[in-house]
């Protein structure tokens, strides 16, 4: 399986929010940012981080598809 980030993605169109945006409110690097980008596992600790940020929950940001 796979981690898909496209409903964070959408969450932050909805919000009018950039991805430098993203950075900034939840405390998360670059570096993050380009894992998200590639479907990367991140640590539970980092999404933590960005749904208190975007005042969500998981399954609002990410999902697992078939590879």
């Amino acid at each position: 399986m796979k981690t898909s980030y496209k409903r964070l993605w959408k969450l932050l169109i909805d919000k009018d929010m950039k991805k430098k945006d993203l950075m900034e409110r939840a405390h998360i690097s670059a570096f993050t940012i380009r894992k998200l980008n590639r479907g990367g596992n991140l640590t539970v600790d980092v999404l933590g981080k960005i749904c208190a940020a975007l005042h969500c929950k998981l399954d609002d940001i990410c999902e697992f598809v078939e590879d």
